[in-house]
């Protein structure tokens, strides 16, 4: 959960360092209130995060190539022309292996990554807002109400694709024609007792786990920490021993629901909508990004990643020398269907990381998130939900005294709430989206309860007004 103000500064977070060991324990016979009657989920799991959250499709380790040595046995080039192409060759050897090394990053260097990626965020604070129709009418005593600018004014987001993109389930037609042997490995796989560890029962984990409500964030092949802690979480809403390990009754219990033949990766053809939605690079700055039409999907991989649950690069995996064009058809995660539950309380758990959903007492679906920081930290309590936005619109105040500025940014998926801003009844915080789903559980937050935006759009659908927000 960000806390709005004062807000975004450049975010830290220290890793996870060792693995802590898993004893099993049995999940409490009476179901109520489950979350609040579990030990810690760093007790439970050994969330060891320095997994490889980018595995190799068909298992095997990826190898990064090295930097290719001078052979001293070899004449040196005479000519300026065997310079320049020895030169190319060299620097395109060295972009490649940068490129693989990144592929393969810890969850440690990941983390580093996303500092050095929040360090070009100027805002001091700020106010996540709905966009008022008719701007003479603002109350200025109204917390989400703003002045903007005229030459600040943007567009009407209530049409917007991105939402449509994420939750449109019966438009994305999906197919098993032409699947790779890979896909239908994946499909196939089924578990039994002391099976070797292999990348497609990995995947199809993760996605019976998505299918499940137990949220593993974005999909990407490697078992890491919010793998662990959605098993973890299943067996728990399903009162199963809360070992955070796949055995029978875990296995029976993923598949109870689940059709026998529900394909876990299909073929989707992409449309001309797709290709024509808008995109754009998100500039760095608060200034900058006020000035943009709207924080839109960077690149079409950025979109599919968000609309099928996956990593970018898991979907790169799947789909290499594809042009992303109209008509070509890529591979897919099939994602779940809608929570058909009604989501009564939340609890938002710091230590563990989850934001619990109830209905009533009974646990009903549960997703990876970041609660605060160290330096920031949530507050602890029980509040109410107050008022729900999508497509919010972002008032970011930089700098101090005489050089504080407030800037509008204007809504989207890489907005810094993302697409759903919940406000709670404790000012300045709230349940929102994150313009970064694979950094969820690993970035820090400004105090707030922040989820992938697939996740924070199931929690807006089924979560009204007056829902109890615990914050632990």
């Amino acid at each position: 959960m960000m806390k709005i103000k004062p807000l975004i500064t450049s975010m830290s977070i220290a890793a996870f360092a060792a693995s802590i060991s898993v004893s099993a324990l049995a999940a409490p016979n009476d179901n109520s209130r489950a979350a609040d009657k579990l030990p810690s989920m760093a007790v439970l799991a050994s969330l060891n995060v320095q997994e490889s959250r980018s595995r190799s499709v068909d298992g095997r380790a990826e190898v990064t190539t090295p930097t290719a040595k001078p052979d001293t046995n070899t004449a040196k080039p005479t000519d300026r022309m065997n310079q320049l192409i020895n030169a190319k060759q060299d620097a395109q050897l060295k972009a490649d292996t940068k490129t693989t090394a990144a592929d393969n990053m810890s969850a440690e260097e990941l983390t580093r990554k996303d500092q050095q990626s929040d360090s070009t965020d100027d805002i001091s604070e700020g106010q996540a807002v709905a966009a008022p129709s008719d701007l003479s009418s603002i109350n200025s005593s109204d917390p989400l109400a703003f002045e903007l600018p005229k030459h600040e004014q943007r567009q009407d987001f209530s049409d917007d694709p991105t939402i449509k993109n994420i939750e449109d389930v019966d438009g994305k037609k999906h197919t098993t024609l032409n699947l790779s042997n890979y896909a239908k490995q994946v499909n196939g796989a089924t578990w039994s007792p002391n099976m070797k560890v292999n990348s497609a029962m990995t995947i199809k984990m993760q996605a019976l786990l998505d299918w499940n409500h137990a949220s593993p964030g974005a999909i990407d092949g490697g078992w890491g920490m919010n793998s662990k802690k959605a098993l973890i979480n299943f067996q728990n809403m399903k009162g199963l021993s809360a070992t955070g390990k796949m055995d029978q009754k875990t296995w029976n219990a993923l598949i109870k629901n689940i059709p026998a033949n529900k394909p876990v990766l299909v073929t989707y053809t992409l449309t001309d909508a797709d290709i024509k939605t808008n995109f754009a690079s998100t500039p760095s700055g608060s200034e900058a990004k006020s000035k943009m039409k709207g924080l839109y999907y960077q690149d079409i991989k950025e979109m599919l990643g968000e609309r099928f649950h996956m990593d970018v690069r898991y979907l790169d995996k799947l789909n290499k020398n594809k042009a992303y064009q109209a008509g070509e058809t890529v591979t897919v995660l099939n994602t779940r269907g809608p929570l058909k539950e009604r989501i009564t309380r939340v609890v938002a758990n710091k230590a563990d990381k989850t934001l619990y959903a109830y209905n009533g007492n009974r646990l009903v679906a549960t997703y990876p998130t970041t609660v605060g920081s160290d330096s920031t930290p949530s507050p602890q309590g029980s509040y109410k939900i107050v008022n729900k936005v999508k497509m919010p619109w972002y008032k970011a105040t930089v700098g101090e005294g005489d050089q504080k500025k407030v800037h509008m940014l204007p809504p989207g998926p890489n907005n810094p709430v993302g697409v759903v801003w919940m406000g709670l009844s404790k000012p300045s915080y709230g349940l929102h989206g994150s313009p970064k789903p694979e950094g969820i559980s690993r970035q820090a937050s400004a105090g707030c309860v922040r989820l992938t935006n697939w996740d924070v759009l199931e929690v807006y659908a089924n979560i009204e007004n007056g829902a109890s927000v615990e914050l632990k």
